[in-house]
């Protein structure tokens, strides 16, 4: 019965991924890669297409990578706090998170940085990689009782097999995964980088809609 359940989760899931209307190519310096962007994450969705065509992710920076955790893209926590401290005026936009169970931090997930705002509302231009790290029932099991958030049989499946960053779940939003070239995202994670996780050589990247 539990081999039958996991099949029609899978199942479940690959139908899911496959009705979602948006991918984008992401053309790096150290090769290329998909993304599905998710349809139940709508407005995070939408301002990245608008972004993309508006050509926000056109030569930017992979500017924060950290070896089984993240690959962080676009404009910085540092320049964004600059930014609005030299601006005051003009406030701390953020887009209000998404947080749908379908989208959760396993490896290749695609998502929105964000400050500490208690809202947990995104960056309009800070994305992220998860590259994630092993988990284990006692990994999701004590984060299950800490944040008082319940993981699905889905997300567990997911986690136990392929890894992830569970406790980011409810906190930041996911919007997309990465569904072909991982190895090329994997081997950017792997990067040599300086003390403050800035790459030694800059990573580039555009970001085109796949048609």
């Amino acid at each position: 019965m539990k081999k039958i359940t996991f099949v029609c989760l899978i199942l479940l899931c690959c139908t899911q991924l496959s009705a979602q209307t948006k991918q984008v190519l992401f053309k790096t310096s150290h090769g290329s890669f998909k993304v599905r962007l998710y349809d139940y994450t709508p407005a995070h969705r939408d301002l990245f297409v608008q972004a993309i065509t508006s050509d926000v992710y056109r030569g930017a920076l992979f500017n924060r990578v950290i070896e089984n955790f993240v690959v962080q893209g676009g404009e910085h926590d540092v320049d964004i706090a600059e930014r609005e401290a030299a601006q005051p005026a003009l406030g701390k936009p953020r887009l209000p998170g998404e947080f749908d169970q379908r989208a959760f931090h396993k490896v290749g997930a695609f998502g929105a940085g964000r400050d500490d705002n208690p809202e947990k509302a995104s960056f309009l231009n800070q994305i992220y990689f998860i590259v994630g790290k092993p988990v284990t029932e006692a990994v999701l099991d004590s984060l299950e009782k800490k944040k008082g958030y319940t993981y699905t049989e889905e997300q567990r499946a997911t986690y136990l097999k392929i890894g992830g960053q569970p406790r980011l779940d409810n906190d930041y939003t996911v919007f997309g995964e990465v569904y072909e070239g991982l190895d090329v995202l994997m081997k950017i994670s792997r990067v040599k980088t300086n003390k403050e996780d800035y790459p030694i050589k800059e990573i580039t990247f555009t970001v085109e809609l796949i048609d």
